[in-house]
């Protein structure tokens, strides 16, 4: 880092940075040359710091925010990274529990390890944040101050997930081992309506949709959709309630907490769709999407009363009218989840860079991450021949 005139300093909590000196990295209001992609709210200083106001992240977690910034001579932050030492790998997305248990095996120390991500949300986007008009070297500083980490910070590996692709291609370049994986999303191709976007599937896959659109609020129930002004407290209370009896169910334990949604609301309000179902009356389930300037992203969702194609409408089709309405490029519906294929979610990969102070754990994890991607290549490829759109 001699050469580069730039100070890398580590810093423990997202407000020691000001919300406008970190945005101007993460969400330039002027996107330098080559970002392709707008505002995207997890990337945000509000999103990171509800993360830490509400406890989710910190003390006790598992995840300790331990984030880079880079600075030039004059104290003016270029370039940053959301940055956690981890002591699991709960809530990451990009599984490598199996690594663990192998390194540990052969007398190796996994924890804690260092994640470039956004907590507890698959999500792509820029994991390299520099500012538009950062002077030239910015990036590399960062990336450089990064790659010290394991051996400054004592920490075994450096795990970079889901970054966009000028960040990947830019991470692979540098030597990073490359990991692939894979999501569905929903691309606006010009719809200008829902029904339009169902007249570009196949007959059989329309028929369908309608049918299960229409069997979601048979019972009487009703749909509403929330953003700014129109969220209160009471919204959240009941929000709540959904996503922590449903993630019970599924995962043994919750990440988000109560006070999590009123920070987020708080701060990026105008950000956030909160889809609702409601039945005489009550409030019995919902589906959280956060909104960016090109992509519509569904997050978390709940119920307390079951329904048969609820879930699809509030999470599936409700964020592709809402993203067609708005002209949105696209939905990124979270991680897995074949059975969004069916409903009009194209299969795509996603990409995480990884390094390994231990060279035998570097060996294994680039064997093993070459075997895996060419098999997500192929289970891609095989989405793309199958898909539910009419054949040209």
């Amino acid at each position: 880092m001699n050469a580069i005139p730039f100070r890398i300093r580590q810093i423990e909590r997202i407000d020691a940075i000001l919300a406008q000196d970190w945005d101007a990295c993460a969400n330039p209001a002027r996107p330098a040359e080559g970002v392709s992609e707008r505002f995207n709210p997890f990337l945000s200083h509000a999103f990171f710091s509800a993360l830490e106001a509400s406890g989710c992240v910190g003390k006790g977690t598992g995840w300790r925010p331990a984030h880079i910034v880079a600075e030039t001579r004059e104290g003016r932050i270029a370039a940053c990274a959301p940055v956690y030492f981890k002591t699991h790998s709960l809530g990451e997305y990009v599984f490598d529990q199996g690594l663990a248990e192998a390194f540990e095996r052969v007398g190796g120390r996994y924890y804690p390890k260092a994640q470039v991500s956004t907590p507890f949300t698959p999500v792509q986007g820029r994991r390299l944040l520099v500012a538009s008009d950062a002077p030239t070297g910015a990036r590399e500083a960062l990336l450089t101050g990064l790659r010290a980490l394991p051996e400054a910070a004592g920490v075994s590996s450096l795990h970079i997930t889901f970054p966009d692709a000028a960040d990947q291609a830019f991470l692979a370049q540098a030597g990073m081992i490359q990991r692939k994986g894979q999501q569905f999303h929903f691309f606006n191709r010009g719809y200008r309506s829902f029904d339009d976007f169902l007249a570009a599937l196949s007959s059989r896959k329309r028929k369908a949709i309608r049918k299960e659109r229409a069997e979601a609020v048979s019972a009487g129930i009703s749909i509403e959709r929330l953003t700014g002004s129109d969220l209160t407290e009471a919204h959240w209370d009941a929000f709540f309630e959904f996503y922590t009896d449903t993630s019970s169910r599924k995962w043994g334990r919750p990440y988000l907490n109560r006070a999590f949604f009123s920070h987020l609301s708080a701060a990026l309000a105008g950000r956030i769709l909160l889809v609702v179902a409601r039945r005489e009356g009550r409030l019995i389930a919902g589906a959280l999407n956060l909104i960016g300037d090109d992509a519509l992203y569904g997050r978390n969702w709940g119920a307390i009363e079951h329904h048969p194609c609820l879930h699809f409408e509030l999470c599936y089709y409700q964020a592709i009218e809402f993203a067609i309405e708005r002209g949105l490029k696209r939905v990124e519906a979270g991680a897995q989840g074949e059975h969004k294929f069916a409903r009009g979610y194209e299969a795509v990969p996603t990409f995480s860079s990884h390094d390994f102070a231990d060279p035998r754990l570097a060996a294994a994890a680039a064997d093993y991450f070459a075997r895996e991607g060419r098999a997500v290549d192929a289970m891609i490829a095989e989405y793309a021949e199958s898909g539910p759109f009419r054949k040209a």
